[in-house]
């Protein structure tokens, strides 16, 4: 019954989009021809092509209710389709496909999936907004002078107005909407105070702070469909233009600190420019030039009256009225006021010098290895970067890190994150791949490749290789299971051979040492214990 299940939910996957899988004969013969390939068709097909296998591993680990399986699948798929905006433009047809895949995401994510919260994931609040205001039933446009109540106008912060628009959003958060605006609430007592203080540092206006929630319901790792990343949404060109880096290891558009002080310089620019909130706030939506060509169009800075803005932009400001007058004085309408919804963001920092295992950084600082990501969410990979880092670790536990930490050999410490390859005679990114059982795309990623083909006699690879293994269980009897070599097939995912086993994918990587990141290849042994019958 599971498998069935299973099977149909693949075969959707399959027909949500046009298929880029090919034969593997084919595969070989185009990494041998690479060099007669169009380099303009980039890593695009096969980065989608990667993403579809995430997600059908995904879809059988919520089958079989393996809830870290399918938050480490889910997480590698919002990193691969974060990427796709450093692959060059995009033509036609790639752009319809990758369009078509990711709302194809949206949906089967927010409705397929039964071992995550949904309210609490990182598909939320952009999509929520996108999604509540079509849903708005449409008010006339007002001509001549805005219609409105003014709540508070004072100088140092956004005024905050009511009319028909705002009244309905209000609404909708005291019915429909008020798990989620409880949810976001608590994330509020959690980033509030960091927030507030940056936002006080920057002189930006405190209400800021709400945007945050219409944008990514305060979730540091919120990814929308327009490859927006963070608690702020940062699309990848402009988190760079404000200083966030982004590499294999790091996306500092995820940091809450270092991403809020980002949003306070871009919205500090964007009020320079329009010398207006309301036009700043939706310059931050919809970008300065549609709000500079509607102003002028429409002859008004009254974002009222800028009825050429789309319908998204037109119900931003409303939106984020609404959320701040509810925000504000949350008792009012109706939100019990939890004692002590979630304690206030705070930790310790240690200066990690050169690239550790999150497992050994966890374990020295007595925590778990979900806290240690909870509070460093930047981190796109279970290791700290090559390079000198500042971990975050929890409060007051920084002396028994560092005890514990440097009662450690170094090579325990340190444990070296990637490898130097030099590209041999007759070697394809695939063959590479497969020695070091990690991935082409973060091969790829790693080097900047823009094509995977496109790799030479002699080149120096740096292939990210994960530095701990977890405990083994392969090699001890487990009563009640038969052993069983299994000889991986073309094809295979952990996922598969789960599901047909029985079993589940985080649990084959335990018996076989396998770290999150390594991925398997044909040819490869891998032992399973099956439930004696």
């Amino acid at each position: 019954m599971i498998q069935t299940f299973t099977r149909i939910l693949i075969t959707i996957i399959t027909l949500i989009s046009i298929s880029l899988a090919q034969s593997d004969k084919k595969e070989d013969l185009l990494y041998q021809n690479a060099n007669q390939l169009d380099i303009s068709r980039n890593r695009l097909p096969g980065l989608l092509e990667d993403v579809k296998v995430l997600l059908s591993d995904a879809f059988i680990s919520d089958v079989m209710s393996d809830t870290l399986e399918v938050i480490y699948s889910l997480n590698r798929i919002f990193d691969l389709l974060s990427e796709a905006d450093q692959y060059g433009e995009m033509d036609d047809e790639d752009q319809e496909e990758f369009s078509r895949f990711e709302t194809s995401l949206v949906e089967l994510y927010t409705n397929r999936f039964n071992t995550l919260d949904k309210m609490n994931a990182t598909l939320t609040a952009g999509n929520m907004r996108r999604d509540i205001t079509s849903m708005m039933e449409p008010l006339e446009v007002e001509m001549g002078a805005s219609q409105f109540t003014v709540i508070e106008d004072r100088d140092g912060h956004v005024p905050l107005v009511r009319n028909k628009k705002v009244d309905q959003f209000i609404k909708y958060f005291e019915t429909k909407g008020r798990k989620q605006f409880e949810i976001w609430l608590d994330r509020l007592e959690v980033y509030g105070p960091m927030i507030s203080q940056i936002l006080e540092e920057c002189n930006v206006p405190p209400e800021i702070i709400y945007l945050a929630m219409i944008e990514s319901g305060l979730n540091p790792k919120a990814y929308s469909k327009a490859a927006a990343n963070g608690m702020w949404q940062f699309v990848y060109a402009t988190g760079k233009r404000y200083g966030l880096e982004r590499t294999w290891y790091v996306d500092e558009r995820r940091d809450p600190e270092k991403a809020t002080r980002a949003a306070c310089a871009y919205l500090t620019d964007l009020y320079g420019e329009f010398d207006n909130w309301y036009l700043a706030l939706a310059a931050y939506n919809a970008g300065e030039g549609r709000i500079r060509r509607a102003t002028r169009l429409h002859q008004t800075l009254d974002f009222w009256q800028l009825h050429s803005l789309p319908r998204e932009t037109r119900n931003y400001m409303p939106y984020f009225l609404a959320v701040t007058i509810l925000a504000k004085n949350p008792e009012k309408y109706g939100f019990t006021i939890k004692e002590k919804r979630g304690k206030a963001l705070s930790y310790d920092t240690v200066f990690i010098e050169k690239s550790a295992d999150l497992t050994v950084l966890a374990r020295s600082a007595e925590t778990s290895f979900k806290t240690l990501q909870t509070l460093n969410p930047e981190l796109r990979q279970s290791a700290t970067p090559n390079d000198s880092y500042e971990l975050k670790i929890p409060k007051n536990s920084k002396n028994i890190f560092l005890k514990n930490y440097n009662a450690l050999p170094e090579n325990e410490r340190f444990a070296p994150q990637s490898i130097t390859h030099k590209v041999r005679n007759g070697e394809s990114l695939w063959t590479i791949a497969r020695k070091y059982r990690v991935s082409q795309h973060d091969i790829a990623a790693v080097n900047k490749l823009r094509n995977r083909s496109m790799i030479r006699i002699g080149q120096r690879l740096t292939i990210p290789v994960p530095g701990v293994n977890l405990a083994s269980r392969s090699n001890s009897a487990m009563p009640g299971y038969n052993k069983l070599s299994y000889k991986v097939r073309k094809g295979d995912t952990l996922g598969h051979i789960a599901e047909d086993y029985g079993t589940k994918a985080s649990t084959i990587r335990k018996w076989n040492s396998l770290k999150y990141g390594q991925h398997i290849y044909p040819g490869q042994k891998l032992t399973l214990w099956i439930k004696q019958s």
